[in-house]
């Protein structure tokens, strides 16, 4: 009878002969030929790695959408600044509200500022905003007006510390100087903002309390969430650029706010059905992340460009619309504290708005 120990010997020779001619062929390769080898499999590896993570985009964008995944007449639009510097007229006011007529608008991000590097806001940026806040709740009733205040941050740009807390302190002044304007909240764009920034947070704190007292609201808008765990920090050490949060960040910041608009958009993705496997995923992420009773709101491309970060082809209102449905209707599809944002005004076409109306407001 052949023992254990002698089978198993002759499986271990069995299995090892293969592996002893590879290395045999391996030594007999010149120096140039290991390197070309071992060149071709390192970049295989990212390479896989990223066709793997392009499918799982993909597979987000099949299926169809719920009926029931359709506006909730909580959505909003970036408006830009020729609204509060004197571009503007009541007849523009005017065909704004024809233009939002049977829409789920609600709010309008008007822009404000931007904020000088130090924090403050020159009353000469928008020497027009009272005039606007008057002529537009008028024309405009039910609609909520934010001032919309941004900058460029710190470390990434040489701008807006946030972690200086006498900048802060000038922040929330210009917020109070929005709301002395007659706005109905404030809405802040600082980018980019890295996860983990403390003096962002510690922002958010002093000013919901001033918003909270006049009735106000505090809104964000946010970038996109990791992914792929982890990306944001291979991204900030590749890179040296702070382009998505992490979930728990993103998580800490939602629950200081009112609202939070995540730009779901300049997402270098190179075909519709990925743009749109790609924000059906971001909304399931910032579902997850998003506190009840905070409104949650997902950015759509009102604009076209042709560039690196953002292909015009691939990311249509078309594609954003039907990815934020799907991922509802995964997600939360009973959530109703939940819309999109439509960025820009002045970039946008009778085609981008069309598609929001088609494909959110009047879905079925």
């Amino acid at each position: 009878m052949t023992s254990v120990k002698t089978v198993g010997t002759r499986v271990g020779r069995a299995l090892a002969a293969p592996f002893r001619a590879l290395r045999e062929r391996w030594r007999r390769w010149s120096r140039w030929r290991r390197a070309l080898l071992v060149l071709a499999l390192v970049a295989a590896v990212p390479v896989a790695a990223l066709g793997s993570v392009l499918t799982m985009f993909r597979l987000h964008y099949s299926g169809e959408p719920s009926p029931e995944a359709r506006t909730r007449g909580k959505d909003a639009v970036w408006l830009g600044h020729a609204w509060v510097d004197g571009r503007k007229t009541e007849a523009d006011v005017q065909a704004l509200a024809r233009q939002l007529a049977g829409t789920g608008i609600r709010d309008l991000y008007v822009h404000t500022g931007p904020l000088e590097h130090d924090g403050s806001l020159p009353a000469t940026v928008h020497p027009r905003a009272r005039w606007f806040t008057d002529t537009a709740h008028r024309a405009l009733p039910g609609i909520r007006l934010q001032g919309w205040l941004g900058d460029e941050v710190k470390p990434e740009k040489d701008a807006l510390d946030l972690d200086d807390a006498p900048t802060r302190g000038r922040i929330t002044a210009s917020a109070r100087q929005v709301l002395d304007q007659g706005f109905d909240g404030v809405h802040f764009d600082m980018e980019p903002i890295r996860p983990g920034t403390a003096g962002w947070l510690s922002l958010l704190d002093a000013v919901r309390p001033v918003t909270a007292a006049r009735g106000a609201v505090l809104s964000v808008a946010a970038p996109q969430i990791d992914p792929v765990p982890g990306l944001h920090t291979a991204a900030i050490w590749l890179t040296d650029h702070g382009k998505w949060w992490d979930e728990g960040y993103f998580r800490e910041t939602a629950r200081r706010v009112d609202q939070i608009a995540v730009m779901s958009y300049d997402t270098s993705m190179p075909t519709e059905p990925l743009y749109g496997g790609y924000v059906a995923q971001q909304t399931e992420l910032a579902l997850a992340a998003t506190p009840p009773g905070v409104d949650l709101l997902m950015g759509l491309p009102f604009y076209w460009a042709d560039e690196p970060g953002h292909h015009g082809d691939a990311e249509t209102v078309r594609a954003a619309v039907r990815g934020v449905r799907l991922g509802l209707g995964r997600e939360d599809l009973s959530r109703r504290d939940f819309g999109v944002a439509l960025y820009v005004d002045f970039a946008s076409t009778p085609e981008h708005w069309a598609a929001y109306r088609r494909g959110w407001v009047d879905a079925s």
